[in-house]
């Protein structure tokens, strides 16, 4: 059994603006620290296989088909175990 870490992001090139809206709500809360901000997506996934080049296939396929809208998104993974 291996266990996947999925992270989804809007790209760089595309605006995020729930990002931004949060971003504007650390400033008033006090943390102008903050430059910038990035609102993602974090799945955790666990695969019946331990063969890790089937895993990273089929990860693959699942994130460009429906966990990441590869228009606007990336996708990256980790496996374990």
């Amino acid at each position: 059994m291996l266990k996947a870490k999925v992270y989804v992001t809007i790209k760089q090139s595309v605006l995020d603006p729930q990002g931004v809206a949060v971003q504007g709500a650390l400033h008033s809360m006090g943390f102008q620290e903050v430059e910038s901000l990035r609102i993602g997506k974090y799945m955790e996934v666990e695969l019946n296989t331990d063969d890790r080049q089937e895993a990273e296939d089929r990860l693959k396929v699942m994130c460009e088909k429906l966990l990441a809208n590869t228009v606007v998104e990336d996708y990256r993974y980790e496996l374990e175990g």
